[in-house]
């Protein structure tokens, strides 16, 4: 069977390109860190691949606002590509500062989202850093199977998920299946801070788009790959998630691969 192919984007800022790529070789892919330079330079280069991933960091410093410069930079040189390789079939995944980034495009939650969303700074107004659980809200997402439980990390200032008019922008998103993934409390209580680090509505961790093969989720994945990156007094015993198995980020890029082949 051929193997799958991962390209990871790489920008001046961007921190975890080599963890990410990492991750997707222990999921059974070949990953290739390229510069967007050189993406914008060849965009044809994309061909080659079946999955496509905008790593964590601070892109160009994520002066004017997180992601922004290098969503703007995509936008002119890549955005016909890419909007071209998800119709095709290929898969999309942003990481933190890449889901700040895939939201500047408006890939997530996509322009025929019943409301638009945006990214703003923790509701505690500082950088939070912290393991969290996280339960996947749908069913059409390769990346996710549906009611799935993950524990990872984050590692953000500015991640809380917004909606244009509220609490009624944040029902519709999920009446339409966009919040692919939730904080949940390690205790079975609804979320509240830190469960839910940033503030985001609905709890949402992550969103997708219509086609569920677009995914920006704040939690990083690549950090919970193996069983010894997992934080030893971490609870998983609560009601909520008695009788669930919990996964590590690797499950998620175990899913894309196997929903590939």
């Amino acid at each position: 069977m051929a193997t799958i192919r991962v390209l990871v984007l790489r920008a001046p800022g961007i921190n975890c390109e080599d963890e990410t790529a990492f991750a997707w070789e222990q999921a059974g892919a070949r990953a290739d860190a390229i510069h967007v330079k050189r993406m914008i330079d060849t965009p044809s280069t994309m061909d080659a691949y079946q999955i496509i991933t905008i790593p964590g960091g601070f892109s160009y410093g994520d002066d004017i606002a997180s992601g922004r410069i290098l969503a703007n930079q995509i936008r002119q040189g890549l955005g016909n590509a890419i909007r071209a390789f998800v119709e095709r079939g290929g898969f999309v995944l942003g990481i933190c500062n890449g889901f700040q980034v895939l939201v500047r495009l408006g890939l997530v939650p996509g322009d025929d989202a019943p409301a638009q969303a945006t990214l703003t700074w923790n509701s505690k107004g500082r950088y939070e850093a912290r393991w969290v659980h996280l339960r996947s809200a749908v069913p059409h997402c390769p990346f996710l199977r549906e009611d799935e439980l993950y524990h990872i990390p984050i590692a953000h200032g500015e991640g809380r998920i917004a909606t244009e008019d509220g609490a009624a922008g944040a029902t519709r998103l999920a009446a339409s299946r966009r919040i692919a993934l939730r904080y949940i409390s390690a205790t079975g209580e609804p979320p509240q801070f830190p469960e839910n680090p940033n503030g985001s509505i609905e709890n949402a961790a992550g969103l997708t788009d219509s086609t569920g093969r677009v995914l920006g989720l704040m939690p990083h994945p690549e950090r919970n790959i193996f069983e010894c990156n997992r934080p030893i007094d971490a609870p998983i015993g609560s009601p909520e998630i008695a009788g669930h198995t919990v996964h590590q980020g690797r499950r998620l890029f175990e899913n894309a691969i196997a929903s590939l082949r």
